[in-house]
């Protein structure tokens, strides 16, 4: 297998390949070769131009020079169709789904033919079980978690048997044992002759994954590598050109005032696929971070509804913010007492992709930034707003009249981060923080939590990532199947403990169905 890989032509090979955009060159001289069976990562900081070069390769981005051959002979990818129909799948960092449509709606959209629902269904069924991602095909998208979203996407292109395999940061939101089963999976497609890029910022798993490795900075090639020969920090000097920075972590002063309560807050889901919450109890506390673990789906998104406002609850004391019930108040009424939001999806509820980050500054920081007055807007507090957070968070971006979808993901995560924390906030609830972000700003983010956390903030980060929890909370529960364990302080405790909390196993835990014991508004009193 090995000898008539080496004996063969690249499956993909780029030369040349530059795009370039009226505020940065994107892609400049990329040079890249992708053989049969390889694994290849493709590593950079955000904005280094991956996924403008993943675009061009499955035609949704045209270059404005290069070549593109495909098993050794010249191609032009004028569409997705067209990548498809040379055996390309590609699946994005930012959702390509109709939220309306079923999963097997969705999935139906992708491939050629007339299609008998049902058995499509069932393959789905079949299919997602295999690979160890479970889907319901029924569902509706818009009911799902940004972790389910990400496997529908992931099985609708296995579903159509690609030759070469996109993956733009594939495990951003999913769960340690699904990253792993993952990983099988897509060993076992090269094994059988598929061809694989691999964009990710998790270096541990380019190591462990990939054979090969491509490394871009400011849209150029800067080196190329074999992963398992380096290490992680060796990587990451080759992405951003320094040492990996390392966030500074002291104790949590004792004695903070709980500012976020959550006393016996219960409430049915309104989607019948989604997830009831169940007499859940938690206080943060100022000057601390609390970490809330889950496997995508377990009652994340019910949650962060509850708590943002954008769910109303029946009773008021369900959920407290600096001591006032605000279980009823919508989510305008929260932010005004001081509440800070970071939904876990960036593109549509984190920002309107469409307009400038200075309209999406006046979002939700017109308050704070003085951006109206007299009931009309005064666009120069907003555009200085939007530069301030530019400048204070390293975000690459054409400034502040950039449109929020021109931006990468990473970029557009440190301005949304940065927008809530330039806010000031007494409380500040965070949902994935760091999902598609490089080494280096994901970094940078952490550590500006964790200086918000010193400035007497409370900070409440519901995250799938393990080793960031770890890495920046004082304390950790776990949500399952609706419930929340007991919060455990982060030096007591250890992802091997968490991860079997994951499934519903703490200690005093109750078996799914048994009654809840919840009031609906009683005085929480758990530490």
């Amino acid at each position: 297998m090995q000898g008539a890989a080496a004996a063969a032509p690249p499956r993909l090979s780029l030369r040349g390949i530059r795009k370039a955009y009226p505020a940065v060159v994107a892609n400049d001289g990329i040079d890249l070769d992708v053989a049969p069976g390889e694994i290849h990562a493709v590593l950079g900081e955000n904005g280094a131009g991956k996924s403008t070069l993943m675009k061009i390769i499955y035609g949704v981005v045209q270059p404005d020079a290069g070549a593109i051959r495909w098993e050794g002979r010249p191609v032009a990818i004028a569409s997705p169709h067209a990548a498809r129909a040379l055996g390309i799948g590609m699946v994005f960092q930012h959702f390509s789904l109709f939220e309306t449509l079923t999963v097997t709606q969705n999935v139906a959209l992708a491939l050629d033919g007339a299609r008998d629902l049902a058995a499509l269904a069932r393959r789905i069924a079949e299919v997602s079980q295999r690979y160890g991602l479970p889907l319901d095909p029924r569902r509706l998208v818009h009911s799902l978690s940004v972790g389910e979203r990400q496997r529908v996407e992931i099985v609708r292109c296995l579903l159509q048997a690609p030759r070469l395999l996109i993956l733009d940061e594939p495990t951003s939101v999913l769960t340690p044992q699904a990253v792993q089963r993952l990983f099988e999976t897509l060993r076992q497609l090269a094994a059988e002759g598929c061809s694989i890029l691999y964009i990710s910022h998790k270096l541990d798993e380019i190591k462990a994954l990939c054979t090969g490795a491509t490394v871009l900075r400011a849209g150029r090639v800067t080196g190329t590598c074999d992963p398992r020969r380096e290490t992680a920090s060796s990587m990451a000097r080759m992405m951003i050109g320094r040492d990996l920075p390392v966030c500074a972590h002291a104790a949590a002063a004792p004695g903070g005032e709980p500012r976020l309560v959550l006393a016996g807050l219960a409430r049915a889901a309104d989607d019948p696929f989604g997830t009831d919450l169940d007499g859940i109890d938690l206080a943060v506390h100022a000057g601390e971070i609390v970490g809330i673990a889950g496997v995508s789906g377990n009652g994340q998104q019910e949650l962060l509804r509850a708590v943002s406002g954008e769910t109303p609850l029946g009773a008021p004391l369900a959920v407290q913010l600096l001591g006032a019930g605000v279980g009823r108040m919508h989510p305008g009424r929260r932010r005004k007492l001081g509440l800070g939001f970071v939904p876990e999806e960036r593109l549509g509820r984190g920002a309107v992709p469409h307009m400038s980050l200075a309209e999406n500054a006046l979002l939700t920081a017109h308050r704070a930034g003085g951006m109206v007055r007299a009931g009309l807007v005064r666009a120069r507090r907003a555009t200085a707003f939007a530069r301030d957070c530019i400048e204070r968070f390293a975000v690459k971006c054409g400034g502040p009249g950039a449109a929020a979808r021109s931006l990468s993901g990473g970029n557009l995560q440190k301005f949304i981060v940065g927008r809530e924390i330039l806010q000031a906030p007494k409380v500040l609830v965070v949902a994935q923080p760091t999902w598609g972000v490089d080494v280096g700003a994901a970094t940078f983010i952490r550590q500006a939590l964790i200086d918000l956390r010193k400035r007497g903030t409370a900070i409440l980060v519901i995250s799938e990532e393990l080793d960031e929890l770890f890495e920046i909370c004082d304390r950790i529960a776990v949500i399952a199947q609706g419930r929340l364990s007991p919060a455990r302080p982060t030096r007591e405790t250890s992802v091997e403990e968490i991860g079997v909390w994951m499934s519903g196993l703490w200690p005093g835990a109750r078996a799914a169905g048994a009654p809840a014991g919840g009031t609906g508004g009683a005085t929480a009193t758990q530490a």
